[in-house]
This record gives structure tokens, sequence and C-alpha cells, in this order.
């Protein structure tokens, strides 16, 4: 590929649109391992204000990294496998500690999500396909890009992003902002890492990936 036309861009070319060929609605089970104790706890239903963080792929948040409370995000995956593939990919080894829960739950709306999966959103907009496994600039790039204009205001159309683990292949769901109402009072499910319940999760998701557990 061409330094002209590279497969990837680095930033997208405005304007963006979503066509409803692009866009998903979506209603099924949403899951998250967030910290409980230590330094930054979060609740299951909070989203991150602060970033844009290197190590995370989709933070729409514009440079500086700093609070922008406009730009807030949460990671949630569509499945219990893919949470536990997502927050334990760097050791490989899942570990069942007291300072960490598993939060399982259904959107109490359904929400508008960007597909990046199945739809060919990227490649209309100058991308290719692989624009989910590019260098995590470029993602985050294309996710601010994104959120600002198809996810903010009151003019939002994105609840979301509707993209692949990296890690695993499965469809993981990205939310912006205006998903927040879309929130039910309390999850379906929340348990400690070292619950007996999570427990027996952990155990299947660790056949699969074929991790150890600790």
């Amino acid at each position: 590929m061409s330094p002209k036309h590279p497969k990837n861009p680095l930033t997208p070319k405005a304007p963006l649109q979503a066509e409803r060929k692009h866009l998903i609605t979506y209603d099924q089970a949403l899951w998250r391992i967030h910290t409980t104790v230590g330094t930054h706890p979060s609740t299951w239903d909070e989203l991150r204000a602060y970033g844009p963080i290197s190590r995370f792929r989709w933070d729409p948040h514009p440079a500086p990294t700093q609070l922008h409370p406009e730009a807030a995000v949460s990671y949630t995956a569509t499945d219990y496998v893919t949470a536990f593939a997502e927050v334990f990919q760097d050791d490989q080894a899942i570990t069942l500690s007291a300072s960490r829960a598993l939060s399982g739950w259904y959107p109490n709306r359904p929400l508008t999500l960007l597909d990046l999966v199945n739809s060919d959103w990227a490649v209309h907009h100058g991308a290719s396909a692989s624009l989910p496994q590019a260098t995590k600039n470029i993602c985050r790039n294309w996710s601010s890009s994104i959120w600002e204009q198809l996810g903010r205001g009151s003019d939002a159309l994105l609840d979301g992003l509707y993209v692949p683990s990296t890690k695993i292949g499965d469809p993981m769901v990205v939310l912006f902002p205006r998903a927040k109402d879309a929130f039910p009072a309390a999850p379906n499910f929340s348990r400690s890492l070292n619950h007996a319940a999570v427990a027996a999760m952990a155990t299947s998701a660790a056949a699969r990936l074929r991790w150890s557990i600790r």
C-alpha cells in the first residue's frame, strides 16, 4: 500500500456519515469486568471521562489526556468469555481477585451502534475492513472523529461502536455518553471475581482460551 493511500489512514476525512446499513440495533446482554477496590475503582455503569489512554483502542476523548466529561467511554463485551479475554490478555491467565467484579446487564433500550464488524462503513470512508486491527492510535483517532461527528450532543446518532475483540474475535460494544440512559437501575448479575459463580464462569472461559486460573 502506497503512503499516499494507506490502508487505514491516521485520521478519517470529514464529513463522516452513517447510513442505516452501517448501523446495528443491540439489545442483548453486555458484560464488563471492573475494578472495585484500589486507586481507581469504578462502578459497573460508569463511563470513564479521563482519557485518551494509550493502552485503550477506542477512547473517543480528544487530546490532551485529561478529564473530558463530554467524551466518556465504557468498554463492554457481548459475552463473559470476551470480557475475561480482554482484561487478562497480557497475562494469559485469569486472576480471581476480590478487587474486581464481573457485571452483566441488558440495556433498558435498544442501542444504536456503528457496525465495524459486518458493515462496509470503514471502506466507504477511505479505510479498510482491517481498521479495528490497526494500531491503537489510529483506532482512537477514528473513534474520536466518530464520536465528535456522530455521537456528540443533542443531535447524536450513535450510542457507540460495535467492534471485534482483537484478542478473541467476538464482538464488543464501546459505549459513548449517549448510552448513559440505557443502563438499567441495577445489573442482572454482579459478583466479585473470587465468588464461586464467577469462578465457574472463569473456568469455562479458561477452557476455551486454554489459559490458567490463579
